[in-house]
């Protein structure tokens, strides 16, 4: 069973922890890595197995562009099942022993097909063939070859309806029409459709029923601001599921839930300190194995014996340095595939045999990046001006001491997500580059609790904006940063934090990369995607209402009202099919500046959207972005020397 949610995204000072190890002089720095070689496809990723073990599949550039390859087991040499050019495959499984379904879009407009192919390249057929439709996959159904259940919103825009679609033939029956307020469905391990969450913009509705056959039960309204999120079913009682939940709680904690009498039935796992992010399952032992939480590492409770004995295998042969995910398994769960990296290494997939106890190694991301030139991802905290405790890494450039560094400050996008410990190539690249880079789970990041997320309502390019700037200014007076050549760079929400720090704090910035950022409240929200149009009186309590007394907030912080507070150097990059944050964003910016007088590097991308997924983009955008960086902050190091 697999649930598909719709997330409304785009796309963490009175004690300090401060870097261990400030001076590292005694190291060389490393030679300059080319943009190439830190932003080039994979040669090898997203390892799979097919049900019954006998083939690994995995993606692989092919002219440039990510696709499908199968291999049999045993066997040195692969075939190419699909051959596209324009576009990267996005995700992929195994329906069956002999056919593949996968996903892609067209240029970026997130509006993703179904297609099938056989693992030969045979028989392929697009699923989905609707023009502006956005498909989702609800259940794979595991347990049976021919079929899966999606959903579709190609009645109305708006709205979802869940179909049962033959990935042979392409033939699809709808199972249940959306009255219009259903947001998303569930299915039991049979794959029957079960559940159905119901929103009237700001409250959630759980409905239920004991087979397709009955009509749907309201089980519990939840406002937005709680959290109950059902995973699967319990096994054993149809009627009870395994959930995260914050109800009566500020942590998210993993629990039983009744959906009979609407009660939550058992605490199974807290952490006191974050939430729960997720809990996995066996479907041969019919029973949860693990559950994972994130401090400043990934975290596991571990449920299960066999499970236990996996990770602490892998940490005994692969090392306790590294991060650990279960990729995929066989039927017999004796196969399994396995992803390990850490903030220095891309990571490397493993095939482990439980059975007889070996891991083989089958590839690594990047084999031609040397992990010993990639600089420490560290665990910082500090504290904010108004008392709050905030997470995050700081990466400090190798050989050099850590004083009075070039700095670029990177707020993650969501802005409702979070930044995460491991290999992350925007990073390594400033680093090699001689910057210091610092990354925060400002207020609104998620893991850290219902009260730390709701500090952030209609707090954009406010408090969450201070958050940011207290966190530089901690960098400054520890002397790690050098005031004087501080730049800011961030994509989709963190675009947004990078327009309002250089209208905001024009002072503290030299330098600013905005990618797919928003720049104007009320554009953006006037155009945000039809299927976010259920959210959009979440989205007025999170971020503000146009048609009330908050248009005075929204446009006091709306960058696009203030350019003639900027003092900074500003690029932008923006995707011209872009559906979260659309060109106009990025075009009424530049525009504005342009009638100041304000000089501004724009890179517009005919063939993206949210974000560059061509390697030929990613090219450009990095090398120009390095380039910029490098013109205005390295020579406003050559002017203080002189």
């Amino acid at each position: 069973m697999k649930k598909v949610l719709t997330i409304v995204a785009f796309l963490i000072i009175a004690s300090c922890q401060s870097p261990k190890d400030d001076k590292i002089t005694s190291v060389e720095s490393p030679p300059v890595i080319p943009v190439e070689d830190l932003f080039k496809n994979s040669e090898k990723r997203t390892f799979r197995i097919s049900p019954n073990g006998k083939y690994i599949s995995y993606l692989a550039p092919w002219k440039t562009r990510m696709n499908i390859y199968v291999k049999e087991i045993g066997s040195d040499s692969a075939k190419v099942v699909t051959n596209l050019e324009d576009r990267s495959i996005y995700g992929y499984y195994w329906a069956n022993d002999n056919r593949l379904v996968y996903v892609r879009d067209q240029g970026g407009d997130e509006n993703l097909h179904i297609y099938a192919v056989d693992k030969d390249g045979s028989n392929l057929k697009d699923l989905t063939p609707f023009e502006g439709v956005r498909a989702q996959i609800i259940d794979d159904l595991e347990d049976n070859e021919d079929e899966m259940i999606i959903s579709l919103n190609n009645r109305i825009p708006q709205i979802f309806d869940p179909y049962r679609l033959n990935i042979k033939t392409g033939e699809m029956n709808m199972i249940y029409k959306n009255p219009g307020n259903i947001t998303g469905w569930q299915t039991d391990h049979s794959g029957a459709l079960r559940m159905a969450y119901v929103t009237n913009g700001v409250d959630q509705t759980i409905l239920y029923r004991d087979n397709e056959n009955e009509p749907f039960k309201e089980v519990i309204t939840t406002n937005f601001k709680e959290t109950l999120d059902p995973q699967f079913f319990d096994f054993e009682n149809e009627h009870i599921v395994y959930a995260i939940s914050n109800l009566g709680r500020d942590k998210s904690a993993a629990i039983k839930f009744d959906l009979k009498t609407g009660e939550e039935v058992e605490e199974v796992f807290k952490s006191e300190d974050v939430d729960v992010e997720g809990i996995s399952y066996s479907r041969l032992q019919k029973a949860p194995t693990f559950i994972n939480y994130t401090t400043s590492r990934l975290e596991r409770k571990i449920l299960d014996s066999k499970y236990e004995e996996i990770f602490r295998m892998l940490e005994d042969k692969l090392g306790a340095d590294n991060e650990y995910y279960i990729t995929a398994r066989n039927k017999e769960e004796n196969v399994f595939l396995i992803y390990a990296g850490n903030d220095r290494h891309r990571g490397a997939y493993y095939y482990l045999d439980y059975s007889k106890k070996e891991v083989e190694h089958l590839a690594d991301l990047s084999p031609w990046l040397n992990s010993d030139h990639m600089a420490e991802m560290k665990p910082i905290t500090y504290e904010t001006r108004d008392g709050l405790t905030i997470h995050g890494y700081l990466t400090l450039p190798i050989g050099v001491e850590a004083k009075n560094l070039p700095l670029v400050v990177n707020p993650h996008g969501g802005p409702w997500a979070r930044d995460r410990w491991g290999f992350n190539p925007e990073v390594q690249l400033l680093a090699n580059r001689g910057y210091a880079v610092l990354q925060m789970n400002f207020r609104g990041s998620t893991g850290y609790g219902k009260e730390f997320w709701q500090s952030s309502f209609k707090q954009w390019g406010q408090n969450m904006q201070n958050d940011i700037t207290d966190g530089v200014e901690w960098l400054i007076d520890k002397g790690i940063a050098d005031r004087e050549r501080i730049a800011i760079y961030g994509g989709s929400y963190g675009g947004y934090a990078t327009l309002a720090g250089i209208t905001k704090t024009p002072e503290l910035y030299t330098a600013a990369i905005d990618y797919v950022g928003v720049s104007n409240l009320f554009t953006w929200m006037e155009t945000i995607p039809p299927y976010w149009e259920p959210y959009k009186d979440m989205l007025h309590e999170m971020v503000g209402n146009p048609n009330t007394i908050d248009s005075v907030m929204m446009k006091e912080n709306s960058p696009v009202f203030h350019i003639d507070k900027i003092k900074a150097s500003l690029f932008i990059a923006q995707g011209a099919n872009d559906p979260r944050v659309k060109q106009a964003e990025s075009d009424q910016m530049v525009e504005a500046l342009k009638k100041n007088g304000v000089n501004v590097q724009y890179m517009l991308k005919d063939n993206e959207g949210h974000g560059f997924y061509n390697e030929e983009n990613r090219f450009d955008f990095y090398n120009a972005m390095t380039k910029f960086l490098d013109e205005n902050l390295k020579e406003k190091e050559e002017d203080i020397k002189t």
